[in-house]
């Protein structure tokens, strides 16, 4: 996750990269993500405060504003592996969809996207189900980051069936209605099987998410 977060600046330089305070910082934001992330799965994440979370990763609670300007930015940074990923994989089904000659070549590319998703869901297990649990919770500063990836979410799979509909890719009424039926139920599967609610094992559950997105996109006879 340090990675991604490097980009921010701490109040205080870090050196030079690679050097002491350098690999000091990422450590100290690696525990902080850590922490955070665990705390927010089990309290939730307004429950969770700045004090627990400096304190589960062995450090003051002002060494947590070195590092991120609130609780909202924290959040940010645990879910934006997610974010990127999600990104990168609905920009990737986007240019297959551009290059599809028939329905064959549409069908591998919504199987590859929802595999894709799968396997980042499974990659990033903690921040998806830390989105899953506060997808529907009400927005708050510090909640900001999940109302922005599930707009983006709801978005992006509303343009991508709109563009794959008005090409005569997949025939569906009404493509909004259709992406969002179909996020709203892998969604819920998915949380089913974070909690342990659902006796399926990472194959089965990513199978029947495959289905479930073919299934609601594939072009009528």
């Amino acid at each position: 996750m340090t990675e991604l977060v490097r980009g921010k600046v701490p109040k205080d330089r870090p050196g030079p990269e690679g050097g002491k305070r350098d690999t000091n910082r990422k450590e100290r934001i690696d525990s902080l993500l850590k922490a955070g992330v665990e705390l927010f799965l089990e309290h939730g994440i307004e429950q969770a405060s700045i004090d627990d979370i400096a304190r589960a990763a062995g450090m003051a609670k002002g060494n947590f504003y070195r590092y991120f300007d609130d609780k909202g930015a924290l959040v940010q940074a645990i879910l934006l592996p997610l974010a990127v990923g999600f990104r990168k994989h609905m920009s990737e089904c986007k240019e297959a969809l551009e290059s599809a000659k028939d329905a064959d070549e549409v069908t591998t590319a919504y199987g590859e996207l929802s595999l894709a998703l799968g396997l980042l869901a499974q990659r990033e297990h903690q921040a998806f189900r830390l989105y899953l649990q506060e997808r529907r919770a009400p927005n708050t500063p510090s909640r900001a980051a999940v109302a922005e990836l599930a707009a983006e979410i709801e978005s992006s799979a509303v343009a991508l069936s709109r563009f794959a509909n008005d090409h005569g890719l997949i025939d569906v009424e009404d493509p909004s209605v259709s992406a969002i039926a179909v996020i709203g139920a892998a969604e819920q599967l998915a949380l089913g099987r974070l909690r342990g609610e659902l006796n399926a094992d990472d194959l089965t559950a990513t199978r029947i998410l495959v289905k479930m997105v073919l299934d609601g996109v594939r072009r009528r006879a």
